[in-house]
């Protein structure tokens, strides 16, 4: 059974070198009471495994604002002036993966598999030291999987399982996200009993979430 616990003991779970994977896309979907959180915490040096750094004030962005990323892998920056001025300036590292691979990797990660192969990015920067595998004539880079100390995602509804429902487009990377970190922490709306969701409803089962914080009306 998920334990039920605040925002903010949710913050003081994580340390700085923590690696957090973080739901959402453009702020679609992101877990703003955990980042808010984050925020006051001021907990720093932190490598965030991401879609998009989101914009200044919303999701992510937050983050790179206060100046608290050391790191991040990442497909989309360009909606985040901060993020793209503090890359240049060396104040972050960036590892720039494609959406699709990113996605992969981290879900390669929460099966247990070993990686992924994929012929995106033959050719290209993001062939440069990963072992390239000839397969059936084909070659394809072989890509690692992701893994991370947390994964912070958002979903609609809960049951007291942990097993979450998603709204709509805010589903984005929050499933997949959720079966990869070490600790899963969701946000979510509500919280209801044990056999109030319906099955065909439910996209992450309670064996992948650890932790739910229950967002304010």
């Amino acid at each position: 059974m998920a334990k039920v616990i605040t925002s903010k003991q949710a913050a003081e779970m994580i340390k700085p070198n923590d690696r957090l994977m973080i739901g959402g896309f453009l702020a679609v979907g992101a877990p703003e009471l955990l980042i808010d959180e984050l925020v006051k915490a001021n907990v720093k040096d932190l490598h965030a495994i991401v879609i998009a750094s989101d914009y200044e004030n919303r999701g992510i962005g937050k983050l790179v604002a206060n100046k608290q990323l050391k790191s991040a892998q990442v497909s989309h920056l360009g909606t985040n002036r901060e993020i793209q001025a503090q890359m240049n300036a060396g104040e972050i590292k960036i590892e720039l993966v494609p959406q699709g691979t990113l996605m992969e990797r981290v879900r390669a990660a929460g099966a247990g598999l070993g990686g992924i192969l994929t012929q995106t990015g033959l050719g290209t920067l993001a062939q440069e030291g990963k072992p390239v595998i000839e397969a059936d004539g084909k070659l394809y880079i072989l890509e690692k999987p992701i893994q991370a100390d947390f994964a912070l995602v958002r979903a609609f509804k809960a049951d007291k399982l942990g097993n979450l429902i998603y709204n709509k487009t805010a589903r984005n990377s929050n499933p997949i996200m959720a079966m990869a970190g070490n600790i899963t922490i969701a946000e979510v709306d509500e919280i209801v009993e044990v056999g109030e969701l319906n099955p065909e409803e439910v996209v992450t089962p309670g064996v992948f979430v650890d932790y739910l914080v229950k967002r304010e009306a």
